[in-house]
């Protein structure tokens, strides 16, 4: 104990210079052997024995010498250093409380508490910030209740659809009428929903008379059909849809919030996804849970997914479906995620799910955990439906594996754990709360990468890749 309490009180300095002594003092020693050993092998096997020999020892002698003080300079600099460049990231671009493990950089002399000193006045600061700005959200949150109750008490539905006609806001009315023909999602197309030649042919007109238009609005295939009018949104290129909400299949005491993202009329659409910054992207966060753990045999039986836009899951915007799965569902399995065959008894088939959250994912970047897993179950019954899925796909292991190592782990839990989300125990191994955790730790990560230069989806798209064998481990 005292010669390691002598240790810890060294300087980083001082410790560096101990590595460089021992590689000198060890070289020394291994020359020495190596020459000792050769010598006393020419004496009795010849002087070309003894170079052979000398050599052999003092190759594999350096070898493993330079083997073990690397190792030590890996457990005891590389890996602390690294360890506390993550927690100083974590703390700095994405508001984790983090702490720093002083334990494991003992040995890096005054870095750690300078770290620790550092990241408290830091997380101090952010505190301050952070009720500064609590009390003006919290100002602003009454306003927007308040004017979410009047619109809830005006008997029309509200979009708003920016000039290139994709949503930008929609009240509760809405999203009930919206929901009869597909899960209602900020930035969508309006033309996901509502017939493209009705909606243009009614833009158009507005267009010329520059006054409120009735047109019947139906959707692309033609199953549900309302009345509608386009008004004009005075000094704008946007225009508004006021649908009578008599068609939202709502209750009237049901919570109606409105849901919008005003910044979404000042951005400039880019049509390749790879070249957008990750702040510009949508993103749907999905989890499934299963009959088993084959892929090729196994059948889904709960499907949860979140949208995630600016960084920031979007309140609203979820799926939460049980699945009939054509089949009992082992007991093993039930143990882990606690659906019973009951549960599912009157659940919509597999395909039924899949074709909705193919809509629901449209025109977004997929992520899960471990995403190979759950995407295999959606091209299988994608195949069949003769439906894809062209948009990219990201994997929280691999920007876990980008952020902080291929030596980390990397399992949900421990990315909770490092980024300070709480997953409730009872929503643990459910669909939509591992997809909310999944999207929380996402909404950590995502100004990390931009911290670390991985500005666009390109960009981290290809970080990804350099560690695609952790997949293959895991599958």
């Amino acid at each position: 104990m005292g010669q390691r309490a002598i240790l810890a009180g060294l300087s980083l300095r001082l410790r560096i210079l101990l590595f460089f002594a021992l590689l000198a003092f060890g070289g020394v020693a291994v020359i020495v052997g190596a020459l000792w050993a050769g010598y006393r092998s020419a004496l009795t096997d010849g002087v070309a024995s003894g170079f052979i020999l000398a050599g052999i020892i003092g190759g594999f002698g350096f070898l493993a010498l330079a083997v073990g003080i690397w190792l030590l300079f890996d457990e005891n600099v590389a890996k602390p250093i690294q360890a506390l460049a993550t927690t100083l990231r974590a703390r700095a671009h994405s508001g984790v409380n983090a702490t720093v493990d002083t334990h494991s950089a003992r040995y890096l002399g005054d870095l750690a508490p300078a770290v620790e000193a550092v990241a408290t006045r830091l997380s101090n600061a952010t505190v301050d910030i952070a009720q500064t700005v609590a009390q003006e959200t919290e100002a602003l949150a009454s306003d927007r209740e308040q004017l979410t109750a009047l619109l809830t008490e005006i008997p029309v539905a509200i979009l708003l659809v920016g000039p290139d006609h994709r949503i930008v806001l929609y009240d509760g009315q809405a999203a009930g009428t919206l929901a009869q023909i597909a899960p209602p999602r900020l930035n969508a197309s309006i033309f996901d929903y509502l017939s493209k030649e009705r909606v243009l042919d009614a833009h158009e007109r507005l267009l010329q008379d520059g006054a409120e238009v009735a047109f019947e609005a139906t959707c692309p295939d033609g199953r549900v059909s309302f009345d509608a009018r386009l008004k004009p949104l005075r000094g704008t290129h946007s225009y508004m849809i006021l649908i009578d909400d008599a068609h939202a299949e709502i209750a009237p005491d049901a919570e109606r919030p409105l849901t919008f993202d005003f910044e979404l009329l000042g951005d400039q659409p880019i049509s390749d996804l790879a070249a957008r910054r990750l702040d510009q992207i949508p993103f749907v966060v999905f989890d499934c849970e299963t009959t088993g753990l084959l892929p090729h045999k196994d059948e889904l039986v709960q499907l949860g997914a979140v949208r995630v836009l600016r960084g920031e899951i979007v309140y609203g915007e979820a799926m939460d479906r049980y699945i009939h799965p054509g089949r009992p569902i082992p007991p093993a399995s039930t143990k882990v995620h606690h659906i019973t065959d009951a549960m599912v008894a009157s659940a919509p088939p597999p395909k039924s799910v899949v074709a909705e959250f193919h809509h629901f994912a449209r025109d977004a970047v997929i992520v899960a955990h471990n995403a190979p897993f759950d995407m295999a179950f959606m091209h299988r019954h994608g195949n069949e439906m003769e439906i894809d899925w062209p948009q990219p796909i990201l994997d929280t292991v691999l920007l876990s594996a980008v952020l902080f190592g291929t030596t980390e782990k990397h399992t949900l839990d421990a990315l909770c754990e490092r980024l300070g989300v709480v997953i409730p125990e009872h929503l643990r191994h459910t669909a939509l709360g591992d997809a909310q955790a999944t999207a929380e730790v996402l909404c950590h990560m995502l100004p990390m990468l931009a911290a670390r230069g991985h500005t666009t989806l390109g960009d981290v798209l290809e970080q990804t890749r350099k560690h695609g064998r952790l997949l293959d481990d895991m599958n």
